[in-house]
Formats: C-alpha cells, sequence, structure tokens
C-alpha cells in the first residue's frame, strides 16, 4: 500500500483505543436524517400521526432484538448498551414527550421527535461528570434509528463489508460497533464522540485502534483513501507520503510486538525490585469491561463507576436490578478486590422526568455525596444493594465527592440504616464493609487528617482534584493547558493525604489518570501510595515500569523534588531519573538488577514535599 500522491493531511482527535493501523477508509452512510420540515397537523390527522411513530418505534425495537440475537457470542457482553436503548425507545423521555408534542402542537412526527431529541440533548450536555455527558449520544441514536423509520431511511449495515477496512464515519451507534467483524475492520474514526463515549468503550474492549471527536474527517476523506489512525495519540493522516508510512508501519511492529510482550507479562502480579507488591487494578463503566481489565493483568477493580444503571430511565432502579448488575460484575471477578463508587450523578430530574435539571455551573452543584444525601431514599437502595453482594464477593464502598466531615458522617448514618433493615428482614449482608473515601476537592485534602480516622481507605481522583484545585474545565481548550498533573501543588496536596492515611496506617489507592501514566509511578509510589487503579489497557506498561524501579529509590528521590517550584521542573527531574526505562524497546526485557537512578543515588535532602 502506497500514499495516493495528494497533500498528506493530520487530523488530532481524542484517542478512543490504542494501536496503529493502516489501510483504506470505508464510508459508513450515514445520511442526516434529522434534516425534516415542520408542517401543521389537521385534528383529523393527528391519530394517523401517533400511529405512524408507534410504528416506527416498534420497527426500531425489531431492529435491536434482531442485532442482539445476531451479535456474536463473543461480543455478548456488549449486548447490555442495546437492552439499554430498547428501554429507551418506551421511556417517557422520548416516547411520551413525543406523543405529546404531536398533540398539543399539532405537528408531524418527525419534527416532534427531533425537538424532544434536541431538548433532552441538550440538557444532557450541560452534566458536569465527562461520563453523564457522553450519554447525550444514546438519545441521538435512538433517535436517529426512529427517525430512519419515519422517513423511509434503511439503517446502517456493517455486517457485509467483505475486505479490510478503516471505518469513518459521522458517529458510529452501540448498534453499528456490534456489527464489526474484526476479520475485516482494522479500526475507525469518527467526527463526533468522547473518550467516554460506548464507541470508545468497545472499541477498547474489540482493542481496535479508535480517533475520535475529528470533526470533519467524515467530509474530508473518500472511499478507498489510504489512512493511519493511532489511537494511542488520537492522530489521523490521510494520504500519507512514502516515508510516513515507512515510518508508521515500522511504529506498529514496534507497538503489537511490545504490546503483546507487555500482556503476556501484565498477567503476573506487580512488585518492585526490592520486592515490594504493588496491587494494580482497573477503572470501569461498564459491565462489559471486565473482560477487557482481566486480559490486561488487572488484580481487581479499584473503582466501579455505577451510573450506567440509572441513565436514560424514567424510573431509580430497584434493589433488585443493582444488585444483579452488580453480582454479574464480581461473578467474574471471583475473589479479587471491587471498589464500588456509589452514585455519582447530578440532578433529580435526570432520573424522575427524563430532563437533567439545568444549574448554572454543574460541576460545583448537586452531584454525588451532595446528590445521594438529598435523596436517601435512593441512597439506601443502592447501599442494600452493595451490601447484599458484598456477603458474597470481596467488595468496598467509596463515597465520591465528599468535601467535609459532616457529609462522611451523614453518609455512614444512612449506611448504618441500610445494615439495620437488612438485619431486621434477615438478609445476608456484610456487616464489616470497608469504607473509602474519594478524595477529589482541596477541601478533603486540608481535612483528610480527621477524614481517614472515620473511613478504611482513601482513594485519590485526580482528575477532579487537580481541575478544582486550579480552578479550570480541562475541557476547556483556552485553560486546559493550565491542567498540570506534576505540578508540585499536586505532589503537595498528595502528600498530605498520604501522610494522614499512614499515621493512621491506612491504605490509599489513586484512580485518576495519573495512576494510569508509567512516568508518574516513581512519584507515586515514592509518596506512599498502595495501590494503582487505571483504564485496563494502561495496566501493563505500569506493571512493566512497577518491575523497574526501587521503592526505597523512589522515596528518596520523591524528597528531592522538595526544591523544585514548576510542573516543569519536576517533569525534568523524572525524565532524568527515570526517562531511560520508558525506553520502551530497551526496557522490554526488564533492567539489570543494579540499574538505580541517578539522582536516587545521591542522598536526599530532607524537606517537605
Amino acid at each position: 500500500m502506497t500514499g495516493s500522491g495528494k497533500e498528506e493531511v493530520r487530523f488530532k482527535g481524542i484517542p478512543g483505543s490504542p494501536g496503529i493501523c493502516i489501510g483504506k477508509a470505508y464510508l459508513v452512510d450515514q445520511g442526516d436524517v434529522n434534516i425534516v420540515e415542520r408542517y401543521f397537523v389537521g385534528p383529523q390527522g393527528i391519530q394517523d400521526e401517533i400511529n405512524r411513530f408507534k410504528h416506527a418505534v416498534q420497527k426500531a425495537a425489531e431492529e435491536l432484538r434482531g442485532i442482539i440475537e445476531n451479535t456474536p457470542e463473543d461480543y455478548r457482553q456488549h449486548a447490555q448498551i442495546l437492552e439499554t436503548h430498547l428501554l429507551l425507545l418506551k421511556d417517557k423521555m422520548l416516547y411520551e414527550k413525543t406523543l405529546s408534542l404531536i398533540e398539543k402542537e399539532h405537528v408531524n412526527a418527525e419534527w416532534a421527535l427531533k425537538r424532544v431529541v434536541s431538548n433532552t440533548q441538550a440538557a444532557f450536555k450541560e452534566m458536569a461528570n465527562p461520563y453523564l455527558k457522553e450519554r447525550s449520544s444514546d438519545i441521538v441514536h435512538v433517535g436517529e434509528r426512529i427517525m430512519r423509520n419515519l422517513v423511509g431511511e434503511k439503517a446502517v449495515d456493517l455486517t457485509h463489508i467483505d475486505k479490510r477496512v478503516i471505518l469513518v464515519a459521522r458517529e458510529l451507534s452501540p448498534a453499528e460497533t456490534s456489527q464489526i467483524q474484526l476479520e475485516w475492520i482494522k479500526g475507525f474514526v469518527t467526527d463526533y464522540g468522547g473518550e467516554a463515549s460506548h464507541t470508545a468503550i468497545i472499541a477498547r474492549s474489540l482493542q481496535i485502534p479508535a480517533v475520535l471527536g475529528l470533526e470533519n474527517v467524515s467530509t474530508a476523506v473518500k472511499n478507498d483513501d489510504v489512512l493511519i489512525v493511532d489511537g494511542s495519540s488520537g492522530v489521523v493522516i490521510h494520504q500519507p507520503r512514502p516515508e510516513t508510512l515507512q515510518e508508521y508501519k515500522q511504529k506498529k511492529d514496534r507497538y503489537e510486538a511490545r504490546a503483546a510482550r507487555l500482556i503476556r507479562s501484565s498477567k503476573a502480579s506487580a512488585a518492585t525490585l526490592d520486592g515490594h507488591p504493588v496491587p494494580v487494578l482497573g477503572n470501569i463503566e461498564l459491565p462489559e469491561e471486565v473482560v477487557t481489565l482481566l486480559d490486561h493483568g488487572g488484580e481487581g477493580i479499584g473503582l466501579y463507576r455505577t451510573e450506567f444503571q440509572y441513565l436514560n430511565r424514567s424510573d431509580f432502579p430497584s434493589e433488585e436490578e443493582l444488585y444483579e448488575n452488580y453480582k454479574d460484575v464480581l461473578d467474574v471477578m471471583g475473589d479479587r478486590p471491587v471498589i464500588i463508587r456509589t452514585l455519582d450523578i447530578n440532578g433529580e430530574k435526570a432520573l424522575s422526568t427524563g430532563r437533567p435539571e439545568v444549574e448554572k455551573n454543574p460541576a460545583l452543584g448537586l452531584r454525588a455525596i451532595r446528590f445521594c444525601l438529598q435523596y436517601p431514599e435512593v441512597f439506601k437502595t443502592q447501599l442494600r444493594a452493595i451490601l447484599r453482594v458484598a456477603a458474597v464477593a470481596n467488595v468496598k464502598i467509596l463515597f465520591p465527592m465528599v468535601s467535609c466531615l459532616d457529609e462522611l458522617l451523614a453518609a455512614k448514618t444512612i449506611l448504618g440504616q441500610a445494615k439495620d433493615s437488612l438485619e431486621k428482614e434477615g438478609r445476608p449482608f456484610a456487616p464489616d464493609i470497608e469504607i473509602g473515601l474519594l478524595i477529589e476537592t482541596p477541601a478533603a485534602v486540608v481535612m483528610a487528617d480527621v477524614l481517614i480516622r472515620e473511613v478504611d481507605f482513601f482513594s485519590i481522583g485526580t482528575n477532579d482534584l487537580i481541575q478544582y484545585a486550579f480552578a479550570i474545565d480541562r475541557g476547556n481548550a483556552r485553560v486546559a493547558h493550565l491542567y498540570r498533573p506534576l505540578h508540585p501543588a499536586v505532589i503537595r496536596m498528595l502528600k498530605q493525604t498520604t501522610d494522614a492515611a499512614t499515621q493512621q496506617r491506612k491504605k490509599v489507592v489513586i484512580c485518576g489518570e495519573m495512576a494510569g501514566n508509567p512516568l508518574h509511578v516513581p512519584l507515586l509510589l515514592g509518596l506512599g501510595i498502595h495501590e494503582l487503579s487505571m483504564n485496563p489497557q494502561f495496566i501493563p506498561p505500569v506493571k512493566q515500569m512497577i518491575s523497574q524501579i526501587r521503592l526505597q529509590d523512589s522515596r528518596v528521590f520523591v524528597e528531592t523534588l522538595s526544591e523544585e517550584t514548576t510542573a516543569d521542573g519536576v517533569r525534568s527531574r523524572i525524565m532524568e531519573a527515570y526517562g531511560d526505562l520508558l525506553n520502551h524497546e530497551a526496557a522490554m526485557e526488564g533492567p539489570p538488577e543494579d540499574r538505580i537512578p541517578s539522582k536516587c543515588k545521591r542522598k536526599a535532602k530532607r524537606k517537605t514535599v
């Protein structure tokens, strides 16, 4: 395969799934079915519009059931997403509101559906949590499936592809990605979507390179154009020059060889050169990610986000629904530890009426533990389900976004009430379940010495902690450069947190993105972090880094950082001391036993970071 001679163009997007692939583009035909006209419907025609809409919904349900039934056994874990779309078809968020709009405003079904989807999508986009923001795409995908049936356009069918290609699309829905056959699909790129989208999650679980959020790639690329997709860096190269092709073919070979070796070696538990074990766990959002976590050597789940069951529905999940969902995950995990984070969602109306309550500043609004304390019955239902499943599995509870002792004590009180109610009913539960607190605000850091006395462990969510500490939204391009994990202020917050836990002889886990960067591993271990939890694909390289360093050396090294006052200075020191270990080809077989970073050989200055 060679470039066409046309000008090479590089697109920068969001890394969706790591890896490199090279191939010819295959454009997924996705006509914009949402370009519809509004027209008045007389009283005599209202019932016909209602019937048209109901028939379109029924047909959409039949299509989804067919996709679910024909999904290969290896991909069955993805069917839960499609089951959610089935429920959403009849949810009042879409179904009842569209019918109501047809009747009240005497408009055609297409226009009513378009307006309902648009309003609901906009409300979800106001949510602070990136994962919840991405769930707006579910509304759009289901709405488009209904719309296609209303306007008489066929749904996208990827099952007929019989050549090796790279998919190019505006966006791929879970139904479309479920049709992907690994025999033919090398990777995919899309205009829309983010790291937390179902498309990205499925791509990672299938281990297909993917780059999302490219904005205009589907209009710039034509069928059979040559593409290079680098899912690790988020780069797509259109019509690459011959020398670029050669460069990336070599990168691809090196990446795949290294990934295969790392995954093989990652099955073993991680330990430092001086014999200190470091459990490496995975973060998951959906049950289907468990298989990927185990395949990459995850030794447990360090962060199980539980919002998925609460979204895109008109009611709250029952205790039994939650229990069964948690049990499905835990059955696969066996006796491995699982830390379940309680509900982190904002706005009661997002759940009870299908339209989120729009707050002026949702990141600082009613979310996580604040929401749960305001709606204790919802909270108690989840806690009962967790307590019950903890009776048969290795489960811990994690309270998110706690910023003061009062919130923590209130949460523990409701947990106590959940235990009492289960005991009175004679239902099995874990009375001594471990409780953790997720450190995400500077206030929690300042009060860490007080908060640690009330819990069994700390987990540090660096993503939110850094954003709140620097008062930035890293999704805002104008200030994203201020998001600096290696800033001395961040290091001081981590040290203050770990020092508080150490004084009480309690454990600290880190579950933010800092944990998934091998460059950060010596720093985190030196600060006193006991366990690391990350997106599953980052587990093998992190384990590799752990195996190449000495814990004692990293402790000494951290003390030397006290003289640094900038993020660039800290990074330079880490690269000078440990950068050679990031040369993956040289480090693949592991370093010699006497390999000690030079910065760690000299005596550290005794200062506090």
